[in-house]
């Protein structure tokens, strides 16, 4: 499985951005997606997550701004990330998994940054 993720860059507080990570490969048993981020000197956490089938989970510091989302005919998932804050600022990392065989995979990563 590879991922591939885009849409990040730079942004104003209070702005907004898209991710956006297209799966290929052996597919068919992904079944979660997620996003995580890394900042600068810290671990890496995880930002959200959704179900093949839609049910979604998110880090409490970004519920009620950011909405991940996913295109099963696309293999695509996203980010929709509204009212950033300085803090978000960090590497953002696509992860999918196989629950079956617990194999994960991660993407290159993309760079979000929000100057205050």
């Amino acid at each position: 499985v590879q991922l591939q993720a885009s849409g990040g860059g730079l942004v104003q507080a209070g702005g907004s951005l898209r991710l956006s990570c297209v799966a290929s490969g052996s597919i068919s048993r992904i079944n979660v997606m997620a996003w995580y981020c890394q900042a600068p000197g810290k671990e890496r956490v995880l930002v959200a997550k959704i179900a093949r089938g839609g049910t979604s989970n998110y880090a409490d510091s970004v519920k009620g701004r950011f909405t991940v989302s996913r295109d099963n005919t696309k293999n695509t998932v996203y980010l929709q990330m509204n009212s950033l804050k300085s803090e978000d600022t960090a590497v953002y990392y696509c992860n999918a998994l196989d629950l079956l065989s617990a194999a994960e995979y991660w993407g290159q990563g993309t760079q979000v940054t929000v100057s205050s």
